[in-house]
């Protein structure tokens, strides 16, 4: 797929954006694909550039056309938005960390921005890589763009309600988890007893949870929620199927999750696992 590009024939759109084209610069997950498919109802054109090893080949499906690039190839993907015409455009799905050790390959203008850097965390790669689009005339929208009707409301989604303890266990979560934010290591914290059993870092939040309820047996309680200097246009919390499938696996009880700020993947399919599972999810506000 390296250095190839697909393309499809245009879909009609359903609303007054018909023919206006928006950029998607994906990651994994399930997450762009949802976004391509949520833009194409509202009328637009979507271009994707994905990147080999990380993007769901099924996204070719759900786009107009779609550019295969390597992490850190920053030329080739200002290139082909150029080609496309893309002048707007959002980043969705995560990339994993661990590829900075291993199969990244930056260009000589990836390498540049680095350079500009004085730390390596997430919020300031990201901050400076969007800055170097919109010297090009591509502006980068906010995460939840296109996105209305998949973001966690301030409610308890499930028909299972915390119980007290797990009630203690979320409100203890829950600021735990905005201190690591705070210091740019995770999103994400596994909590039993008031008691913080595995926080997430560069392994995301699947493997934490794993981690997390092998250490904690039955009934570890899952927060994640969004850094207090969370840049909305990049890395919101996501959660879907697969989360549930992991907390189930480990036999993980709550789910507590930031309202607003937070996705729901595939909504019906997630609600319906919980349930089986005995799982509650809850989203919260600050």
């Amino acid at each position: 797929m390296a250095g190839k590009s697909h393309e499809r024939p245009s879909a009609p759109g359903h609303g007054e954006r018909i023919g206006e084209r928006i950029g998607l610069i994906a990651g994994n997950g399930r997450f762009p694909i949802i976004f391509a498919e949520n833009a194409r109802q509202l009328g637009y054109t979507v271009s994707a550039v994905a990147h080999i090893g990380e993007t769901e080949p099924e996204l070719e499906k759900h786009v107009e056309k779609i550019h295969w690039i390597k992490i850190g190839q920053l030329n080739k993907l200002i290139k082909a938005f150029k080609e496309d015409g893309v002048r707007q455009a959002v980043m969705l799905g995560g990339i994993k960390k661990t590829h900075v050790f291993t199969t990244v390959r930056p260009d000589l203008r990836t390498l540049a921005i680095a350079g500009r850097l004085r730390a390596f965390k997430d919020d300031a790669i990201l901050r400076e890589f969007a800055a170097e689009l919109e010297r090009e005339g591509i502006r980068i929208r906010e995460s939840t763009f296109g996105l209305n009707g998949i973001l966690v409301e301030d409610r308890v989604l499930t028909k299972r309600r915390p119980g007290k303890k797990e009630w203690d266990d979320i409100r203890y979560g829950w600021e735990v988890a905005r201190e690591i934010g705070r210091l740019d290591i995770g999103q994400c914290v596994v909590v039993k007893g008031r008691v913080i059993v595995a926080v997430e870092a560069v392994e995301g939040t699947d493997q934490a949870i794993r981690r997390g309820g092998e250490l904690a047996g039955e009934g570890a309680v899952v927060v994640k929620r969004c850094k207090p200097q969370q840049d909305l246009r990049f890395d919101l919390p996501a959660v879907g199927p697969r989360t549930i499938q992991t907390m189930a696996s480990v036999r993980a009880t709550v789910l507590a999750v930031e309202a607003g700020k937070s996705v729901l993947l595939d909504r019906q399919e997630m609600l319906s696992l919980a349930e089986r599972a005995g799982i509650a999810i809850v989203g919260i506000k600050e």
